[in-house]
């Protein structure tokens, strides 16, 4: 016995009907439909679809004994030729074997594969997704197209279901509004269709952690142990009402500049486009300025455009394996970052931009000239303080850690004060415990806690400006700063404790492509330090991410007897002037 939350209406074609069909399978549905279903149930009608199991020789899919799930793409969205493209691995990937699925008990986001998983190089899984529209729920499918060929492109289709839980002899037919698996359109004409819904496609509360189906074991082992929960754990935020078109709708009221970028969009070539779901451009005063500075948006638009390559979510994995991945954008010098967050089971994937980092909330949504990742948030627009900043990117907790021991990290909330903070990210400091392993050690102790506050401090540089990489090589540049035999002066910039004397050079070649890090290079103290990640804004200053910290290990001499803090020296010491 199962309780169930609506109704099932049998599928009986109605009284009157010569040749009456009761409980129909599949196939007999879809040859009957127009007497099984009336106009006054749905105003759908799915011939094109039906020639096209016909035509290719499909019926018995449809006919097939046991449970399964079907979905029948409604005529209405076999516009723009896209009837010529279903052949018989597309008919295949609307049909989920073995399994009925009604929309409202199955899990959301979850993979279940199709019958285009055959003896082939083609792996297609659907998922069932919703979005909450006003007082309903609307329910959608999503095709993705793990590994395609020439005529099958890789990525998620996504469509709505028009008419859900059609129960049939043989499982459970769904009207969708346009075929799976059809990639028709460029990212721009993609962004057009979608832009109004997509941002909100996922936001219905999200259902309990689980693991990848076994029946993936079946067809590349390798695959998903490589990525074991990447599809379970690319996770789906709650966006709370966001559009996409307030963005889109910014792009075509950037004048000429904004009409070359939608002709990148729709004419460019293996493009990645990371869409932003924000509704803060209805009213942040930040982004309202922005946008109405050009050049501004322009520099932060194109930030959120990778040409020349189709970034697809099993590519970025696999790359950021090893290292930290990067990828250069239509904004020269400006790359994105990427970062896997791992917490249990879960994986969430992140990009940054100009200091901000977003969250991959659609990912992979397919189109004939690149592919859309649907991001929660503006790239380039700073809205965290140093501090935030420090807290929360994955590759900075080392220093956030050392920052934490005696309250050096309070200050870097303020935002009454200019900072431009050097921070060595975790590989840094692992790379420089191999180096200096004693004064590593000792940094990271607590006893020592003095030490590494001395040595953050000669990392923060507090003026009444921040320093951009780019305005500190114009500084070492000067004229004014060379000796009598033309050698480079240091730039000398005001810190916490005392200051800090460097200059930065840049690579001739402006970014080594064998390179994780950019192209500027600071100089200390005869050192050359490479910086990862430069100019990461923040709403009080800048962050330069660096491949070293500011450290000798003559830095931190310690002797054998138990280290005594400042305060509780001068403590001590005035006692023994009273005395």
């Amino acid at each position: 016995l199962h309780k169930i939350d609506e109704v099932l209406i049998p599928t009986v074609s109605p009284s009157g009907v010569s040749n009456r069909v009761y409980n129909p399978t599949a196939w007999e549905f879809l040859e009957n439909y127009d007497t099984l279903i009336s106009n006054s149930q749905t105003p759908f009608r799915v011939r094109n679809f039906r020639q096209k199991v016909q035509q290719k020789g499909k019926q018995d899919i449809y006919k097939v004994e046991g449970g399964h799930t079907f979905f029948i793409p409604i005529d209405e969205g076999f516009g723009n030729d896209r009837a010529a493209s279903i052949d018989e691995k597309i008919i295949d990937g609307h049909v989920i074997p073995k399994q009925v699925l009604f929309t409202t008990p199955t899990k959301k986001d979850v993979p279940y594969q199709t019958l285009a998983n055959g003896d082939n190089n083609i792996r297609v899984v659907i998922l069932f997704t919703q979005e909450q529209r006003g007082a309903s729920v609307v329910n959608y499918v999503k095709s993705h197209t793990l590994f395609g060929d020439g005529t099958h492109t890789p990525g998620v289709v996504l469509a709505e279901i028009v008419k859900p839980n059609i129960p049939v002899k043989n499982g459970v037919v769904h009207l969708i509004q346009k075929p799976l698996m059809v990639v028709d359109g460029s990212v721009k004409k993609l962004l057009e269709e979608q832009l109004d819904y997509i941002c909100n496609v996922g936001n219905v509360a999200r259902h309990d952690n689980f693991h990848i189906p076994e029946y993936f074991q079946e067809y590349d082992p390798g695959y998903f142990q490589r990525y074991p929960d990447y599809l379970a754990n690319i996770q789906y935020q709650e966006q709370d009402g966001r559009i996409l078109s307030n963005f889109f709708n910014a792009i075509k009221d950037a004048g000429p500049a904004g009409e070359d970028f939608l002709r990148t969009l729709d004419k460019g070539h293996d493009i990645t486009l990371f869409a932003p779901c924000n509704r803060a451009l209805e009213g942040d005063l930040t982004l309202n300025a922005i946008l109405r500075d050009t050049p501004r948006f322009l520099d932060i638009l194109k930030m959120h455009l990778v040409v020349d390559n189709r970034l697809y979510v099993d590519k970025i994995l696999q790359e950021s394996q090893a290292r930290v991945f990067q990828a250069n954008t239509l904004n020269k010098g400006k790359n994105l970052y990427f970062n896997v967050i791992t917490s249990d089971i879960n994986r969430t994937l992140t990009v940054e931009g100009g200091g901000v980092n977003a969250t991959v909330i659609q990912p992979d949504l397919a189109a004939t000239n690149g592919i859309i990742h649907i991001i929660d948030r503006v790239l380039g627009v700073p809205y965290s303080t140093v501090l935030d900043k420090l807290r929360t990117d994955p590759m900075l907790k080392a220093t956030y850690t050392l920052g934490n021991l005696q309250g050096f990290n309070n200050q870097l909330n303020d935002t009454r004060k200019r900072f431009t903070f050097f921070v060595p990210r975790d590989k840094a400091w692992f790379d420089a415990k191999v180096a200096l392993p004693s004064a590593i050690k000792k940094l990271f102790m607590k006893e020592y806690a003095y030490h590494a506050t001395s040595t953050l401090e000669r990392h923060l540089v507090i003026a009444a400006e921040s320093y951009s990489m780019e305005k500190i090589k114009q500084l070492s540049n000067d004229s004014n700063t060379f000796g009598t035999f033309g050698q480079q002066r240091e730039v000398e910039l005001p810190t916490a404790r005392g200051s800090l004397r460097l200059y930065v050079e840049e690579r001739q070649d402006n970014m080594d492509p064998n390179s994780d890090s950019s192209s500027f290079i600071i100089v200390w103290k005869g050192e050359k330090i490479p910086v990862f990640r430069p100019n990461v804004e923040c709403t009080n200053g800048i962050i330069h991410v660096i491949d070293a910290p500011f450290l000798k290990e003559s830095d931190i001499q310690v002797s054998a007897a138990y280290v005594i803090a400042p305060h509780v020296a001068m403590f001590i010491l005035s006692i023994i002037v009273l005395v």
